[in-house]
């Protein structure tokens, strides 16, 4: 079995360093090339600096590169193994599929665990190293009054958290009011508008088709619902000190830190904490997506028996471009607290992984 083990592990081993390698190439040729050819010539920024902003997004590029590596070696390996009638002479010999595949299981919950690792220290902390630098160089706005993704508590008295920024157009916007001794006060808006009042100091938020929290007129202490078509929110300028740095985004921060500002937005009455919960999950079902397109690539290697590579490549963009679709699609949703965050983030692992069981049964069965 040792034999057997080497061998499998061997036949893997070469796909998945070419296929990572030549992964983050890719990905380092499509967005940090053109990126970094924009930023030298177009916008006079520091060669070095560029450098640094390529190599801090090197983490997070890994962390869609692992998994496709694993289902790409997946697939080649077995494909080979399958073509080549070695699997079918090892299970002549009464050497089962589970024994064959069983060091490759061993191998890449490891790369799970390490991919675990990375996305939740490392990726999360040069994502934010990243977002610094671009404001050091003056691509971001060092003052920049709001920002989205990111819970704003820059305000006095307001929490603002905005879904979508474009320019001065903004959309899917959440802000919050905690009042001490009464419920916390929330305005939601499906869009707005942000108009620059420089004189007075202000910026006014024009939130347009929305609700509103409301003090009751016959008991303050309660609140109502009141829609909306367009709703003027001014905010002070004064509040915000230019030395602040921006906000951590919920990608930025590890799950300590999610959990941690969950419990003290929590404390405040705040418990639309949707985008951290899904954050949390989210790194949870990227790192062991590994493990789940192993499953399936087993069979389907087996299964595509023929010679030309290109076979197993095609296969593996299509799983990984549904895996991937299930999983944005499930962040949206859970981030917009349509849905729990542990149920949108895990459907793709859950549904992906179901059809290469049952895949991976057949073809031990047959």
């Amino acid at each position: 079995m040792r034999i057997v083990r080497d061998h499998v592990l061997t036949e893997f081993a070469s796909p998945f360093f070419a296929s990572l390698i030549g992964l983050l190439s890719l990905f380092i040729i499509g967005r940090g090339m053109i990126q970094m050819a924009d930023f030298v010539f177009n916008k006079s920024v520091d060669f070095f600096l560029v450098v640094q902003l390529l190599l801090f997004s090197l983490p997070f590029m890994a962390i869609f590169v692992i998994p496709m590596s694993v289902m790409i070696a997946t697939l080649v390996t077995f494909r080979k193994l399958s073509s080549d009638n070695e699997l079918t002479a090892l299970r002549a010999s009464g050497v089962s599929l589970s024994k064959i595949t069983e060091p490759l299981f061993v191998l890449v919950f490891v790369f799970c665990l390490i991919s675990l690792l990375l996305n939740d220290r490392l990726a999360s902390t040069t994502h934010y190293s990243y977002r610094l630098l671009l404001t050091k160089i003056g691509i971001e706005n060092p003052a920049a009054a709001l920002e989205e993704g990111t819970f704003i508590k820059k305000f006095k008295n307001f929490v603002i958290f905005i879904y979508e920024i474009d320019k001065n157009k903004l959309k899917g916007i959440r802000i919050y009011q905690p009042q001490e001794g009464r419920p916390v006060r929330t305005i939601i808006a499906q869009k707005g508008e942000l108009v620059s009042i420089p004189e007075q100091g202000i910026i006014k938020l024009k939130l347009i088709h929305g609700t509103s929290d409301e003090p009751d007129p016959k008991d303050p202490s309660k609140l109502y619902k009141l829609n909306f078509k367009t709703y003027d929110l001014p905010l002070n300028l004064s509040d915000i000190k230019e030395s602040d740095k921006p906000g951590k985004k919920p990608k930025d921060m590890t799950m300590r830190e999610l959990a941690a500002e969950i419990d003290r937005l929590g404390k405040d009455g705040i418990k639309a904490t949707y985008a951290l919960s899904a954050e949390i999950h989210n790194k949870i079902a990227m790192s062991f997506s590994s493990l789940v397109f192993l499953v399936i690539g087993i069979p389907l290697g087996i299964i595509s028996r023929r010679s030309d590579k290109s076979m197993s490549y095609a296969l593996a963009l299509i799983v990984a471009t549904l895996y991937w679709s299930l999983l944005i699609a499930g962040k949206a949703l859970a981030q917009k607290g349509i849905a729990s965050p542990l149920i949108c983030l895990e459907f793709g692992n859950v549904l992906v992984g179901a059809i290469g069981l049952f895949m991976y049964y057949r073809v031990v069965k047959s």
